[in-house]
């Protein structure tokens, strides 16, 4: 193999692979990357870690003989990222060694053999449908943070995607920890009907997003099954993230969203946000709850610490209903208040025992359930 590639595209190229690859991996071949060179002038960078696989396309100055090759993923990004700005990288192989030339630098790097390489076999991915980027970051963005880290309850470690034909078919993506849970609603997509209910898992998720970030502006194109996921951005040339899913059973969420709650409290987020921060300064590991007391028009926040101490603070509110006190963890409701973009955030509380439905308004396709805690 024998290609040159402008730095900035190499390095931008590496920089989407090489975060799926692990820093410690007991199979020697997932730390590389494969870097395949074809006659069209094209460079194709793959990497996996088995579960989840990145492959992207990039356009080469030249490719003087084609071939293929896999070196170590980091290795590469890190010359990659060192060396000068505007110049051209010549990739050659040769004895089992890639070298990499720029300008006045050469480095001769260890490599394994592209037959070696694993490939996620994707087999038929009969739906497929198209989201614009900038809705499905949204999606990523508003759910993500409440997917749950335990992994013994692993069906909870990912976004679970799935469609409803309520009063009208929508698509809905959802995360919980069982102590908070976050949902995301929008009108199903033409092609998705019928398509299995999937988890999509936190690292996919979190890969996902990355690459979102620069492709805002087009649309993506999912394809799934029951037990693989692909996401297509850029079209022909782009960027393919393909990752098994979760093969477990997301709980019935509906059932913990109250509809019955009617003392409503509406605030500022900002203000909340920042109040809520303030108190829990105070707060340690023990005493993470802070306590909301709620008033005519008036929400007192307070946290008691026995090694630190108190705190309180108030905020002006539109709350009618009859007063109560309830606590929540600091960290779990500013997770969800800054969620929040509008001027005002609706509570719907009905006692210090029940869970809390947290909303923008009625209308709004992002919907926060939250558990209270005893305080």
């Amino acid at each position: 193999m024998k290609a040159t590639i402008e730095r900035a595209t190499l390095l931008r190229c590496l920089s989407h692979v090489q975060s799926v690859v692990e820093r410690r991996n007991t199979i020697p071949i997932l730390s590389n990357v494969l870097i395949d060179a074809s006659d069209g002038g094209s460079v194709r960078v793959m990497a996996t870690d088995l579960d989840l696989q990145v492959v992207e396309t990039m356009s080469a100055s030249s490719v003087d003989q084609p071939g293929a090759i896999t070196v170590s993923a980091h290795l590469l990004f890190d010359i990659a990222r060192k060396l000068p700005e505007g110049s051209q990288v010549s990739l050659t192989t040769n004895d089992n060694r890639l070298e990499v030339k720029a300008g006045r630098s050469n480095f001769k790097l260890p490599t394994l053999p592209r037959d070696d390489f694993p490939v996620i076999v994707e087999g038929d991915l009969p739906t497929s449908f198209e989201l614009p980027a900038r809705v499905l970051a949204e999606l990523i963005d508003r759910t993500r943070f409440a997917i749950s880290t335990e992994e013994t309850r692993y069906y909870l470690n990912g976004i679970f995607l799935h469609v409803t034909d309520d009063s009208e078919p929508m698509l809905k993506a959802a995360a919980t920890d069982g102590h908070r849970l976050a949902r995301f609603t929008l009108p199903r997509p033409e092609g998705a009907a019928g398509m299995p209910d999937v988890i999509v898992p936190r690292k996919a998720v979190g890969e996902l997003r990355k690459l979102l970030e620069e492709a805002l502006d087009g649309n993506v194109l999912i394809d799934l099954s029951a037990s693989k996921i692909r996401f297509t951005l850029g079209g022909e040339g782009g960027v393919v993230l393909t990752s098994k899913l979760i093969d477990g059973t997301f709980p019935d969420y509906s059932r913990v969203i109250p509809t019955a709650n009617d003392k409503l409290l509406k605030v500022d987020p900002k203000l909340f946000f920042s109040g809520v921060d303030r108190v829990a300064t105070i707060a340690t590991e023990k005493t993470r709850a802070v306590k909301i007391g709620l008033d005519n028009d008036r929400v007192t926040l307070s946290v008691t610490s026995p090694d630190n101490g108190t705190a309180a603070e108030e905020l002006a509110a539109e709350y009618k209903a009859e007063g109560m006190e309830i606590g929540f963890n600091a960290n779990y409701l500013k997770d969800i208040l800054g969620q929040i973009d509008a001027d005002t955030v609706e509570l719907h509380l009905a006692d210090a025992g029940a869970p809390t439905l947290i909303r923008e308004n009625e209308a709004s396709p992002a919907l926060y359930v939250l558990m209270p805690m005893r305080v």
